[in-house]
């Protein structure tokens, strides 16, 4: 076993292989570039090295550093992670012959299975099915459009390099294939540096399937099953599980052992997924008449081999770095056993109903849910941010990994439920309660399954609100009268009880939840009792507020307040919530789910604030790519206007209406802080 080695990456994926590398007694190495100087993979490894500029290209992918790193702390190997240099063959023969064991397959293997179209010649030769497609090297666009019009539509425009489902375009009608086609390949270029796309058949109702394989230098290969990866945003995925619902055993074996030929073909070494689309011709009550195909394979431990790990009992890190350190696989096929359900969900820094959006910021509340234990327990948390810690534009989006473990698949839904309604995020939007309302969801709950399910429970996933307008409210006031209370001194003129000599004494309150200004009154009774109004007119709903309180945690250094945990009744509701505020911001978080209400203060808010038109601002922060219109051109509502790149995607920006572009006021290439205003747009 290896005495020191060298994490080439950063965040969760850092922190998860440290964790192990503690476990078996090697040393690590990390590297961090200017704006993970602070960062939780920095604090988790024995020592580190500054590689660099906070953007990728200045640091995490620039392996003449890391290479130097390595060497000048003495380490023996480089655990690459996942992406940036993980499945760079280059980097992986650098690291050869800089004396480094790279820990993972050999640079040949990735090389072969790193282009799709070469990867999908091997896969035939290997007899593995593949989707009827062009996978060739002529990348004439009107060839490429030809061919996809041979193959017919739908089809899948997909990068030949890379993966995340960046580059990639479903393309319904050939009159959108060219412009899809410019943008998957000026993604694709950004993102991998290389424009070549393949072209295939866009299955219906497809479940994307894997297979984790596992090979090592003395000729074995063994399948540690499957993962169900099928719900996916923007061709990333939001939920794993394993095993796969309604994988019979006979499709389970031939998909494993057609992910062992896949491996064998390129000689492969270390940890590796398969890829397979499934296709359920039949519908999702009947399994065995499902076909699959070959999609990719990825040549490096995945985002989500947590599931692997927690239905096998296997710690997949310890096997990567056993067979680099030269060892044996430590089992065979036939001493695998599959034990119980898990599920993971990705936690992102987005906005799902923006369009998933991605969002920076302050993690100002980070509380993760109890009884978190790694890799055998129930509830598992794989993260590698700390509260506090700033969320940035150069990497991904991904804040963190929640895994559950049951005995079944209904008892992992009920906990991954449970879980997330204990995560509690402040200072950011993210896709928790999004990932609540999918886990609750029809299709999901029944399994049934399929890359379309988002698109098709769309309206019990967007725009929910579990908590009531009425009962948000009260808990902000609520929380407002404990923090008061707990602030009273043995004076009697700084009560705050409400008491008077004679009469009622009401006290106002002003919420604004989006656009609506919601108006709140309460009412002391000489009893101490309490009744408040939210609302007004024919919408008001008023009733008994009664509460009881107690500290939630320990206070977080840059929450406004300390947090509270009232068990709150209102209206016939009766609730658990924790309340955090952030500035006027009430983040109200309940079993059921969480809502944020903004507390208006009734002086400094007199007026109506003015509103903006005729503008048009950057949603995030990031890099302008391109403009699709020019100054005095006249647009319609929902033309494309601008694309912007941010978290290795794009994202393009429309008219909000009917208009003349007076001003473009930036130029391709430039980065704009959020909020930026980007171009001036005269109505119509």
């Amino acid at each position: 076993m290896f005495k020191k080695i060298l994490i080439a990456n950063r965040g969760e994926i850092a922190c998860r292989v440290a964790a192990t590398a503690r476990r078996l007694g090697v040393k690590t190495v990390a590297v961090y570039s200017d704006a993970d100087a602070q960062a939780k993979h920095v604090a988790a490894c024995d020592e580190a090295a500054h590689i660099g500029g906070s953007a990728p290209k200045d640091s995490y992918l620039r392996w003449q550093a890391i290479l130097d790193a390595a060497r000048a702390t003495g380490a023996q190997a480089v655990h690459p992670g996942y992406g940036f240099l993980s499945e760079n063959e280059d980097f992986a023969r650098a690291c050869a012959e800089a004396g480094l064991v790279f820990i993972g397959p050999p640079a040949s293997a990735i090389q072969a299975m790193g282009l799709k179209a070469e990867s999908k010649r091997l896969m035939e030769q290997a007899q593995v099915p593949l989707v009827p497609g062009y996978h060739g090297t002529d990348q004439d666009p009107a060839l490429l459009q030809r061919e996809a019009d041979r193959i017919g539509y739908p089809v899948l425009i997909k990068a030949s390099v890379g993966g995340g489902g960046k580059g990639m375009r479903a393309v319904d009608r050939p009159e959108d294939f060219l412009a899809a086609l410019q943008s998957c390949k000026r993604e694709a270029l950004n993102s991998f540096g290389d424009d070549a796309v393949l072209i295939e058949k866009y299955v219906q109702r497809p479940r994307h399937i894997e297979i984790q394989v596992f090979g090592d230098t003395h000729g074995n290969c063994v399948y540690l099953f499957e993962r169900d990866c099928s719900v996916q945003r923007r061709h990333q995925k939001v939920l794993e599980e394993a095993p796969a619902p309604g994988m019979t055993p006979e499709l389970r074996a031939r998909m494993g052992e057609a992910a062992v030929a896949a491996a064998r073909a390129v000689g492969y070494v270390g940890a590796g997924t398969v890829e397979f689309i499934v296709e359920q011709p039949a519908g999702y009550d009947h399994p065995e008449q499902m076909r699959f195909y070959f999609m990719e394979m990825n040549t490096r431990l995945q985002v989500e081999h947590p599931v692997t790990e927690a239905i096998t009992g296997l710690d997949l890190v310890e096997w990567q770095l056993r067979v680099a350190a030269g060892e044996s696989l430590p089992l065979k096929q036939e001493d695998l056993r599959i034990h119980g359900h898990a599920i993971e969900a990705r936690i992102c820094a987005e906005n799902p109903d923006n369009q998933f959006l991605p969002a920076t910021g302050t993690l100002a509340v980070y509380r993760k849910p109890a009884h978190v234990s790694f890799q055998r327990g129930p509830v598992r948390f794989d993260d590698g941010v700390r509260e506090g810690d700033t969320i940035s534009p150069f990497y991904d989006s991904m804040v963190a990994k929640l895994i559950v473990h049951g005995d079944s698949r209904e008892q992992a839904l009920a906990r991954l439920d449970d879980a997330l309604a204990q995560t509690h995020i402040v200072g950011l939007a993210t896709n928790v309660q999004f990932l609540r309302h999918a886990v609750r969801s029809a299709s999901f709950a029944q399994a049934r399954l399929d890359t379309a399910l988002i698109q098709r429970e769309q309206a019990a996933l967007f725009h929910q609100q579990p908590v009531s307008l009425p009962l948000a409210v009260a808990a902000a006031v609520a929380h407002t009268l404990v923090q008061e209370r707990a602030g009273e001194t043995t004076d009697p003129f700084s009560k705050t009880d409400g008491w008077r000599s004679h009469g009622q004494f009401q006290r106002r309150f002003a919420f604004e939840d989006g656009d609506a200004h919601v108006p709140a009154v309460l009412a002391y009774g000489h009893g101490g009792g309490l009744r408040l109004t939210v609302g007004e007119g024919a919408h008001a709903v008023t009733g008994e507020l009664v509460f009881s309180a107690h500290p939630a945690a320990s206070a977080s250094p840059l929450a406004d307040a300390p947090p509270w945990a009232l068990d709150l009744c209102f209206a016939g509701e009766r609730v658990r919530a924790t309340v955090y505020m952030q500035g006027e911001r009430a983040h109200v978080f309940t079993p059921q789910g969480a809502r944020q209400v903004v507390e208006v203060d009734l002086l400094a808010h007199a007026g109506d604030a003015a509103t903006e038109g005729g503008r048009l601002t950057a949603p995030m922060p990031g890099k302008v790519v391109s403009f699709a219109v020019q100054a005095g051109e006249v647009v319609k509502k929902g033309q494309p206007l601008a694309v912007m790149e941010a978290m290795k995607m794009e994202h393009t920006i429309a008219a909000p209406a009917d208009g003349t572009v007076t001003e473009l006021l930036y130029a391709p290439g430039d980065q704009v802080a959020e909020g930026a205003e980007l171009l001036k747009l005269a109505p119509a």
